[in-house]
């Protein structure tokens, strides 16, 4: 409590000070553009921000005065973007934020970045870069290639983000920032922007601020959204109301989870989770039934899903690792697909029709089928503790039995690799949280991503944030723990020690010991 209020007083201390000092004339106040990052950031219910300094970023020191945003100072760029990955994943409504410095701290940075791209995390990757007229004149610094070419890093950049900004002119500052920090909420995706040193501290309007971003796409078009809930409406009944819902990543990336609740909720139809999708919504839900992955989901919630007459699935993503490397046994005749910038009926594609807009509409038209949809039968499928005589402790024992040591409002992490594989069919309680990189599966991201996840997790008052992951991955990685101690976090770590890449000893052979061994420091 005293910590808030001491917060509270140096926040208002703070608007305060801008009062005195930053007003032009009555009308309008000027702020520099770094404070209008901040404010921005602030809208977006930023409170953390993580990067590694360098001399082309110095001046945004201007974090560490912040009353409301802390500067996470990371033991190296890469761990710095997987953090603002994990804390974007969790703190929902909101976006991550990594601060690097030109040329070598950004590709230090950008396999995390190129991470959130393909997942769809919103990040922001604020750039340090050499003054305007550096730019111009194309001077040997260092730090660049040594050729002149100033722009091969934005040129880098520009593959693995939704939208970039070069601000050369404080003129255009606010603009430009406005515009990547909408494409980054309402795509869901990683975003650029370069800030050159010498403005940094120049001054302009602060006038666009009194009109915070939107944070959800335009309205579909009414005419053809009317036309496909007609669509879709004719096909339940043609379906007979059998009808079984499939929440996927899409869902969660898109802030959906509420309009996915009230879908369960008001119509009671059968629900499923893919991979990406778990805990998208609550496992204890009594008409949630597991998770499907093509033909390895466990039998009674593979007849369940495929012997529907009609799958609606929200927010799909149909990568390798997500449909069991592509074995859904689903027709697209008995599929709707719900997706953030388009809606696909069967084989019809309808472009712009996103879901933010039309699911709570279908919910609304498919309530009344509420008493139908609750009974039909949904699987419970239980995960039982097995006796285990061995002292080697086994994947068969260990997640089933690490189930049973989950909370309500855990916040649970893991590596790509077994971490992912053997946690998947674990119920989890309700109001957790599940992170994992499924698709783009960067090993040792999931340690240093738990520091964002576990600020986040404190932001949002969860529980306690749980790292799963292997020997292999952690070591990758591994010194973003004492970013974790020194910002007293207090993650619960298992280190699954297999002495190397056991997923790789699988698929190479155990007598590959020179790529698959790592050399044993866990034991």
């Amino acid at each position: 409590a005293v910590k808030q209020l001491q917060a509270e007083v140096g926040r208002l201390q703070h608007e305060l000070q801008s009062l005195k000092t930053h007003y032009h004339s009555e009308d309008e106040e000027l702020i520099t553009i770094s404070d209008y990052i901040l404010r921005r950031l602030e809208q977006l219910n930023v409170t953390s921000i993580f990067g590694v300094p360098g001399d082309f970023n110095m001046r945004m020191d201007f974090v560490e005065d912040h009353p409301t945003i802390e500067w996470i100072g990371n033991c190296n760029e890469l761990n710095a973007a997987y953090a603002a990955d994990g804390y974007a994943r969790v703190k929902e409504h909101s976006i991550g934020v990594v601060v690097t410095t030109f040329g070598v701290g950004e590709l230090s940075a950008i396999n995390g970045i190129a991470g959130a791209f393909s997942e769809m995390v919103p990040v922001l990757h604020i750039v340090g870069v050499p003054s305007t007229t550096q730019l111009k004149n194309k001077p040997m610094l260092h730090h660049t290639l040594g050729n002149g070419r100033f722009d091969v890093y934005t040129k880098a950049a520009e593959q693995i983000t939704i939208a970039q900004a070069t601000i050369m002119a404080k003129s255009q500052a606010a603009a430009e920032i406005d515009r990547v920090l909408t494409e980054c909420i309402v795509h869901a995706r990683p975003v650029y922007l370069t800030l050159p040193m010498d403005l940094t501290t120049e001054k302009i309007s602060a006038k666009r601020l009194k009109v915070e971003l939107s944070r959800v796409p335009p309205p579909n078009d009414q005419d053809v959204e009317s036309y496909v809930l007609d669509e879709i409406m004719e096909l339940v009944d043609d379906a007979k109301q059998d009808v079984v819902v499939l929440v996927d990543a899409c869902a969660i990336r898109h802030d959906m989870r509420q309009e996915v609740n009230d879908l369960l909720v008001k119509t009671q139809f059968p629900i499923y989770a893919t991979p990406m999708g778990k805990t998208a919504v609550s496992e204890e839900h009594e008409r949630y039934g597991g998770i499907y992955i093509g033909s390895i989901t466990h039998p009674s919630i593979k007849e369940k899903v495929e012997n529907a007459n009609l799958i609606l699935s929200i927010g799909g993503l149909k990568s390798d690792f997500n449909t069991g490397m592509f074995t859904y046994h689903i027709p697209a005749t008995h599929t709707i697909e719900l997706h953030s910038d388009y809606t696909l009926v069967r084989h019809a594609r309808f472009p712009g029709i996103g879901m933010k807009w039309l699911l709570p509409k279908l919910t609304e038209r498919l309530s009344k089928y509420r008493e139908h949809a609750a009974r039909i039968p949904v699987p419970r499928y239980k995960l039982d503790v097995p006796k285990e005589s061995d002292d080697l402790i086994s994947h068969t024992y260990f997640w089933p039995r690490v189930g049973k040591f989950f909370r309500k409002e855990d916040a649970i992490v893991s590596e790509t690799g077994t971490s992912n594989f053997g946690v998947l069919d674990v119920p989890m309680p309700d109001k957790s949280v599940f992170v994992s990189q499924i698709l783009y599966g960067s090993i040792g991201w999931a340690t240093a991503s738990t520091l964002g996840v576990a600020l986040a997790a404190r932001d949002k008052c969860l529980g306690r944030t749980i790292l799963f992951t292997g020997d292999g991955s952690m070591q990758l990685t591994v010194q973003e723990i004492s970013t974790m101690t020194h910002h007293k976090l207090t993650p619960i770590i298992f280190v699954l020690n297999n002495k190397g890449y056991n997923i790789e000893r699988h698929l190479h052979g155990r007598d590959r010991q020179v790529i698959t061994d790592k050399a044993d420091h866990f034991s």
